[in-house]
């Protein structure tokens, strides 16, 4: 991609969507042309799943995603998803039903034919112990373990129902010990690093150390992308707060934590998890079934739009599309759908979430709220911050300022990595002394700003360095 952003918005500064869109690519949108329609629909960040599909493949995407970025002038995150430890039943014929009460084994790699004893993918007896649940289908078929011996995990069945191979496990209780980056992810995570990833999503995040353990191992790599911790287990729940802070994003991956959770807690986790994000200036994603039915339906339900439509108005900072873009008969017309749900929401009500004021711990958060507070007392028409590495955008975005938030960097991936953030809109331009003069002057020239349009900027006296970020100015464009 080129080293500077050409292409002008097609939309007045005031439509931008605040709520990013985040696609994932699957059989239904793989190729060019469907990425570029994605992109053009509304999508501002690329999902790859790396629970399927080859390197070839992805090289081929990644290629395709920058591609169509550079095309339509519009700086789009590749998110790498990463497998996680593959905790599925394992092959066996036919269907095996369950009565409550009943007794059930299970082996890594057993052959359930000759053994009656059901196969799983991964070893459950080196993690589970006695007491701890089991949950099987989609948490259909509901058991706990009464022992653990000879590598074989016993359990009770708590109710009726059937098992189909291949089908996932869930298990709320069982501490995996810091062990959920396998062997298949430490590859995924090497071929990322030198493939023009912007973020890595960790699967079955239980503690801040998982998150320590993987910005390790980018470090090791020199990987610049930034970590995006999925929320979907119980000890997730446990630990939020520490998680948010050592992260550097967060996903609520909705469909397990359903399972390891009660499902009633899902949106209050949600919210919760929102207000940290806002708190620690970290970008939230809402993941999992927001226009499921439109994996086979031209158009969403009600529930589903309102889901969108909460997640907007709670603020977070992007929502994402699963199934419905990768395997869907409609993958661009779920984005258009998420696009005008967004705008919407954001056109009729305040996009605002209240909670405790923001504490001046340091220059950056001060400044951070007295450009937002400059902006809104003199009606500005945008605010725009130079930044190296997103820090001030990000610290920017989190007071959720109605605002539009402008941020131009040297950085390539800065501006990649600022795609999923509220609010923002980046530009990538030459370090510059006036790089946010001659950014509004061009957007000016655009037609994006009128004669006599106010901006509010935030910038350094040494551009192109790390937290030097110490000047705000007023500016009436000529």
């Amino acid at each position: 991609m080129k080293e500077t952003t050409l292409a002008a918005p097609n939309v007045p500064i005031t439509q931008f969507k605040r709520t990013k869109i985040l696609a994932t690519v699957g059989p239904s949108t793989n190729s060019y042309e469907k990425i570029l329609a994605l992109i053009k629909a509304g999508a501002n960040g690329i999902r790859l799943n790396f629970s399927h599909g080859s390197y070839e493949e992805r090289e081929e995407q990644i290629a395709w995603i920058r591609k169509a970025s550079e095309e339509y002038g519009k700086p789009i995150a590749i998110v790498q998803d990463l497998q996680g430890p593959k905790i599925r039943l394992g092959d066996f014929e036919g269907v095996i039903n369950v009565t409550k009460g009943k007794s059930l084994q299970f082996k890594y790699g057993a052959d359930f034919e000759r053994s009656g004893i059901i196969p799983t993918q991964y070893d459950l007896s080196k993690k589970m112990k006695r007491g701890e649940r089991l949950y099987l289908f989609d948490g259909k078929v509901r058991t706990t373990v009464t022992s653990v011996k000879d590598g074989i995990v016993h359990v009770r069945a708590e109710n009726d129902g059937v098992l189909i191979k291949r089908k996932g496990i869930n298990l709320p209780d069982t501490d995996f010990g810091g062990d959920i980056i396998t062997a298949k992810d430490k590859k995924d995570i090497a071929f990322g690093s030198t493939h023009d990833i912007d973020y890595v999503a960790l699967s079955f995040v239980q503690t801040e150390n998982d998150i320590r353990t993987l910005r390790k191992m980018l470090k090791n790599l020199g990987s610049q992308s930034k970590i995006i911790a999925k929320i979907e287990t119980s000890a997730a729940v446990e630990n939020i707060e520490r998680i948010v802070l050592e992260t550097d994003a967060v996903m609520v991956a909705r469909g397990d934590l359903a399972i390891e959770t009660l499902p009633e807690s899902v949106p209050i986790v949600q919210r919760k998890i929102i207000g940290l994000g806002m708190k620690y200036a970290r970008p939230v994603i809402v993941a999992t079934q927001m226009l499921a039915s439109m994996t086979d339906m031209p158009e969403p339900t009600r529930a589903e739009v309102s889901d969108v439509a909460t997640a907007v108005l709670l603020g977070t900072d992007c929502v994402m599309l699963s199934d419905e873009t990768a395997n869907g008969n409609y993958p661009i017309e779920a984005v258009e759908t998420m696009k005008r749900v967004i705008l919407y929401a954001q056109e009729n009500e305040p996009v605002e979430v209240y909670f405790k004021e923001f504490e001046a711990a340091d220059r950056q958060t001060a400044i951070s709220s007295a450009v937002i507070s400059l902006a809104a007392q003199l009606e500005a028409k945008a605010i725009v911050a130079e930044t190296l590495t997103g820090a001030t955008a990000r610290q920017i975005a989190s007071h959720r300022s109605q605002v539009p938030l402008i941020a131009v960097t040297s950085d390539r991936l800065t501006a990649h990595q600022l795609a999923l953030v509220y609010g923002t809109k980046s530009f990538v331009r030459p370090v510059d002394k006036y790089a946010a003069n001659k950014l509004t002057d061009w957007l000016r020239e655009s037609k994006l700003f009128a004669k006599s349009d106010m901006v509010v900027t935030a910038s350094g006296k040494y551009p192109g360095v790390v937290g030097t970020t110490d000047t705000i100015k007023v500016r009436v464009l000529e």
